[in-house]
């Protein structure tokens, strides 16, 4: 995404069973491939991860005085 992935908004190069398009590809984003997937940041789901997701914005939004 050119101009950033604004939080919330599902990253245009996840495929329809959330895998990236990108993989492995030198074009993949920093922050993508510095990643790395752990049980504290990814539940055992993808609800869970949502919703983690979800309280870390909600956090950070507060705390930056969003």
């Amino acid at each position: 995404m050119p101009h950033g992935k604004p939080a919330g908004v599902r990253c245009v190069q996840l495929t329809d069973d959330n895998r990236c398009r990108l993989y492995g590809r030198p074009e993949r984003p920093r922050v993508c491939a510095r990643f790395a997937p752990a049980i504290d940041s990814c539940g055992d789901s993808a609800a869970e991860a949502l919703a983690l997701l979800a309280r870390w914005e909600r956090a950070t939004a507060r705390r930056s005085g969003r």
